[in-house]
C-alpha cells in the first residue's frame, strides 16, 4: 500500500485510515522498529491487559494466598530504627 507523506508543523508524518487503526487493534501508540532497509509500525499492546480478570479468578479458586510469611519470625527491626 502506499501512503502520502504529510507536513505535520515542523515534522512530517502519514496518516493510516480507520479499517488500518481497526484491524490491527491501534490506539494512541505504535512501536517504530528500523530493520535493514524497512520501517516496520508495531501496536502497542497493554502489557497487563487481562490482568484484573486472572486476579479475580485467583481469589475465586483462593490461589491468592502467601506462599511466604510478608514478615519472617527471627527479622531483627532493631537496626532499622
Amino acid at each position: 500500500m502506499e501512503v502520502a507523506i504529510i507536513q505535520i508543523g515542523n515534522s512530517k508524518g502519514l496518516r493510516l485510515t480507520k479499517s488500518i487503526l481497526d484491524k490491527y487493534n491501534i490506539k494512541d501508540k505504535v512501536e517504530l522498529i528500523l530493520e535493514e532497509g524497512q520501517i516496520i509500525l508495531k501496536p502497542v499492546e497493554q502489557p497487563r491487559k487481562g490482568w484484573e480478570k486472572a486476579f479475580q479468578k485467583m481469589h475465586e479458586n483462593g490461589d491468592d494466598q502467601l506462599l511466604l510469611n510478608d514478615v519472617f519470625e527471627e527479622e531483627n527491626f532493631d537496626e532499622w530504627k
